[in-house]
């Protein structure tokens, strides 16, 4: 009789990773305790697929995707997992695989744990309240470590992966802000040469002559944003972005946008009068009389410009 053959699949959430192990102790039980279930049933391990540090919301999961290839070419009949959960936690997701697709493909999907097996069609409610529960979990988890993200910023705690242009995350304390002395004078110098009366791409221009590292290429050094390209020249943009931060004034606003629900990564905007701020919550680098007459000029230059495109626009139709 043929040996039939099972994918073992993997996953550890971010909120309970363990950043101080190049793989988890949780990715390692849960292995060897597929493993070994998997040799009591006598089935044969095509492949280990583990996924670390992605929710189980998401499907571009990269061992989550490499698996439903593998399964899709009939590499394997079997996909085990300690949960279901840790298969998905999305209740589409669920469905579309597990009474879908898996089928169709000669897939069974089996957990060790709460023992779900679609060989067996009489627990297939039990799995449709599985994913709604699991989704539910998310969806409240979700909420409350934004309930906790809210609090910590009304406190004044810095929330943010990386530290502002000027500014080093406090080595005992990651949400309190320090001056960092190797970029700070360099926002310094950015606000007195508005003020001599540089553009923002003029200033921009001498700062990329002057060989002066971009934000993104401090990340870069300092291994804070592997992963990304960055910019070696300054743009006009980045200036403006330093010389309108309140973060500078040794104020914290935070909350400027929120995710659009607990499914999705992408972010929509908060109106400034909802954003959270609190003042003197760090080390100043720009005096606040500086800060408003910056404000003040460009809010000046800004209206100058509109009445001149204005201007511009009635010549032209004239």
């Amino acid at each position: 009789m043929k040996q039939e053959m099972a994918a073992i699949y993997c996953r550890l959430s971010v909120e309970d990773r363990e950043k101080d192990r190049e793989e988890s102790e949780s990715i390692r039980n849960q292995r060897a305790l597929l493993l070994g279930y998997a040799a009591k049933q006598g089935w044969a391990v095509y492949d280990i697929y583990a996924d670390e540090d992605y929710s189980g919301l998401r499907e571009d999961r990269p061992e989550f995707q490499r698996m439903l290839e593998d399964a899709q070419k009939g590499s394997f009949s079997i996909i085990l997992c300690k949960t279901q959960s840790r298969f998905t936690r999305n209740a589409v997701t669920a469905e579309t695989y597990l009474h879908e697709k898996f089928p169709l493909w000669g897939i069974r999907f089996v957990t060790a744990v709460d023992h779900v097996d679609t060989a067996f069609r009489a627990n297939k409610k039990a799995r449709q309240i599985n994913s709604l529960v699991n989704e539910w979990y998310s969806e409240e988890l979700s909420e409350n470590i934004r309930a906790v993200f809210r609090r910590k910023m009304e406190e004044g705690k810095f929330l943010g992966n990386y530290a502002p242009y000027g500014y080093r995350k406090d080595p005992n304390d990651r949400h309190h802000l320090i001056i960092d002395r190797e970029t700070a004078p360099v926002v310094e110098k950015i606000y007195r040469l508005y003020l001599e009366g540089l553009s923002c791409k003029m200033i921009a221009e001498m700062l990329s002559a002057e060989n002066i590292p971009t934000p993104s290429q401090m990340k870069k050094k300092r291994g804070e944003d592997l992963g990304r390209k960055d910019c070696c020249r300054w743009s006009a943009g980045t200036v403006r972005k330093i010389l309108k931060h309140p973060v500078y004034l040794g104020h914290m606003v935070q909350g400027k946008e929120r995710k659009i629900s607990f499914k999705e990564k992408k972010v929509r905007e908060i109106p400034q009068n909802r954003w959270i701020v609190v003042e003197n919550t760090h080390e100043a680098i720009i005096n606040k009389d500086i800060f408003a007459e910056v404000r003040r000029r460009m809010v000046f230059q800004r209206k100058t410009a509109s009445v001149q495109k204005e201007y511009t626009s009635d010549q032209k139709q004239k």
